[in-house]
């Protein structure tokens, strides 16, 4: 009689596991063979400069005081945009999810609304608001509305509606129900919804400064590609590409700190 072997635990189900020195090993390792293809000269330094001088034209622009007054521009377009888009969305949002008139009415116009290309929109800001901070704000915030009404209203539907019917039977009263029932419900998947729209923030605050604008990192990029400098192009997308992952953090940050319930 053959002993009994004890069954592996499968019941964890799937959880993947961080493993942030992967990554830092990744990233290191593609930067050092950029460097050494670059010093060995099988890489243009016209068409793509190493990491080493893309390096020292970030620090020229930290120096200088240039990367400061470019990323303090954005940083307060991307903040205003993004507040004012997403708390109006956010309203908006709640109440199609909340009310059947909101729902009917809302729904086909953001639907008709929400695909165009906002930054198609910058010249007509433009021409209402001028050619200021006013309407490149307009702009984020417009980009940042539709998609914030979007995961609000789809995230209170995904609350389970029998929570709402238990509350109800217990004689909850509906202000109630929602600060303690709906909003907990919906909010990680709000919060993802976020995530979405500070990108879009993002990548339409450097439109618009491309487009008209004599600060911002879009209009440094813009300025260093119209004369040929790739380190400093480079430079700047390497400052966008940390404004992006730390707009990512703040909001990851968030996350945990309000979601420790799950």
């Amino acid at each position: 009689m053959t002993p009994e072997r004890p069954v592996p635990f499968r019941g964890g189900g799937f959880a993947p596991r961080r493993r942030r020195f992967v990554a830092l090993a990744a990233f290191a390792v593609l930067l050092g063979a950029w460097e050494l293809a670059g010093r060995g000269g099988w890489i243009s330094p016209i068409f793509l400069p190493r990491p080493g001088t893309i390096l020292g034209a970030l620090g020229d622009l930290v120096r200088s005081g240039a990367l400061a007054e470019h990323l303090g521009a954005s940083l307060f377009r991307i903040a205003a945009g993004w507040t004012l888009g997403s708390a109006l969305g956010f309203a908006a949002g709640l109440a199609i999810g909340l009310f059947s008139l909101a729902r009917s009415a809302g729904i086909p116009i953001v639907s008709a609304l929400f695909p165009i290309p906002k930054i198609a929109l910058l010249p007509l800001m433009i021409l209402w608001l001028g050619i200021g901070e006013a309407s490149k704000v307009a702009t984020i915030a417009l980009g940042v509305f539709f998609p914030t009404v979007i995961a609000v209203y789809a995230a209170v539907d995904a609350v389970p509606r029998n929570l709402i019917r238990m509350a109800q039977s217990f004689g909850v009263p509906p202000a109630a129900i929602l600060r303690k029932v709906v909003l907990p419900g919906a909010w990680p998947a709000i919060l993802s919804g976020f995530r979405i729209t500070a990108s879009i923030a993002l990548i339409l605050v450097v439109s618009a400064e491309m487009i008209g604008a004599q600060r911002g990192i879009g209009q440094f990029v813009l300025q260093a590609g119209n004369l040929m400098i790739p380190e400093d192009l480079l430079a700047g997308i390497v400052v966008l590409s940390a404004l992006g992952l730390g707009i990512g953090a703040l909001i990851g940050t968030i996350e945990r700190a309000t979601t420790r319930w799950r």
